[in-house]
């Protein structure tokens, strides 16, 4: 996920704006560093600091930040409790830093399921120019990012058809940013479980995206797995690109949907490139549904085009709705989208289009 100027999504006036932070770190030398690294961007200022929950509950209140930066390993109340009772009672956005280990990776991923808009790994050398620009503006595009208050509900599904018959599923390709991790989680629980095979690039580091398969996997009917090459894609699957320096594309031969992976020969903006997955679908168009989810930047709005110039049908997630709307409005503004629709509506938008594209086989073969 990296930072984008106005015109690739973000409101320029919000832009314009000197955002407020409160820091959130047990660590006095931490905290410390990471004013010091904030403030060098004159966009932002740092109005409170905070040791644990407690304090930082007070700070924030006292404050009113514009966002806010959460270590996930606070004394007493973890910064995860902590994070759900914010979003409950007084929801901010919220760039949280972990560690590395895998528990730790889950936890972040838990942290942006409940609604964190961005998770950065705790530096280990913060001499880093490189490190200390990526944080300031992943932290300034989290402050001018929009927050989700209404509550996530599941959306029933379409009834699945009596019968399938073999080269009659579509297959479903999903891009996603920042924001992504909370949309996909409320998504996936509205689409049928027995729907078409679902392709999805999310823009995260490699383990973290291991762990939300792996979380993915329990909370839903679907069977959620990193894609490997070779494999062959059924009713039922979910699929996650993995962050493997390769990009995840598909293709098809005798009706059966399969993924490949492709070297980063060319040096894409992003790997795994939503743009690289789309375009890979391009020859089979016709039997595909693609959507273009929250996100900044506007990878995936060239490939979505390309999707649908061939036959695709071509979604996007709407503004208000979207945590950062960069790549959708990327995507809309060049005349990818057919439609749009509010998160709480995609899944049913997806369920339909499915229903559809079988039902116009059907007939074909009739």
């Amino acid at each position: 996920m990296t930072d984008a100027p106005p015109s690739m999504g973000m409101d320029p006036a919000r832009f314009q704006q000197r955002k407020t932070v409160v820091i959130v770190d047990d660590s006095p030398l931490l905290r410390r560093w990471l004013r010091l690294v904030l403030e060098g961007n004159r966009r932002l200022v740092v109005v409170g600091e905070a040791s644990d929950a407690r304090e930082a509950g007070a700070v924030i209140k006292a404050t009113r930040p514009d966002v806010i930066t959460l270590d996930i390993e606070l004394p007493g109340m973890n910064g995860l409790e902590f994070l759900e009772k914010l979003m409950l009672r007084n929801p901010l956005p919220v760039v949280v830093f972990s560690g590395v280990t895998r528990a730790n990776c889950e936890t972040t991923v838990r942290a942006l399921m409940l609604g964190a808009v961005d998770c950065l790994e705790k530096p280990e050398n913060g001499t880093s120019r490189r490190l200390r620009d990526t944080i300031s503006r992943r932290v300034f595009a989290a402050a001018c990012s929009r927050i989700q208050t209404a509550p996530r509900a599941r959306v029933a599904s379409a009834s699945a058809p009596a019968v399938r018959h073999q080269g009659m599923e579509p297959l479903v390709l999903i891009g996603a940013s920042t924001g992504g991790v909370a949309a996909l989680d409320t998504l996936i629980g509205g689409l049928d479980p027995a729907g078409p095979p679902v392709v999805i690039v999310q823009h995260m580091p490699g383990m973290q995206l291991v762990s939300f398969s792996q979380l993915l996997d329990r909370r839903f009917d679907q069977d959620v797995l990193l894609a490997r090459p070779g494999m062959a894609l059924t009713p039922g699957q979910i699929v996650l690109a993995p962050a493997l320096g390769q990009h995840t594309q598909v293709t098809r031969s005798l009706g059966q949907w399969e993924i490949r992976l492709q070297s980063d020969d060319e040096g894409a903006g992003h790997c795994p490139s939503i743009n690289q997955l789309f375009h890979s679908a391009v020859p089979h168009a016709r039997d595909v549904i693609a959507t273009i989810l929250t996100g900044l930047g506007q990878d995936g709005a060239r490939g979505l085009k390309a999707l649908r110039d061939a036959g695709a049908t071509t979604f996007g997630q709407d503004q208000d709705s979207s945590t950062v709307y960069g790549m959708p409005r990327a995507a809309w503004e060049i005349g990818a989208v057919e439609r749009q629709f509010p998160l709480a509506e995609m899944s049913q938008a997806l369920n339909q289009a499915a229903a559809r594209h079988r039902a116009r086989l059907v007939r074909a073969r009739q």
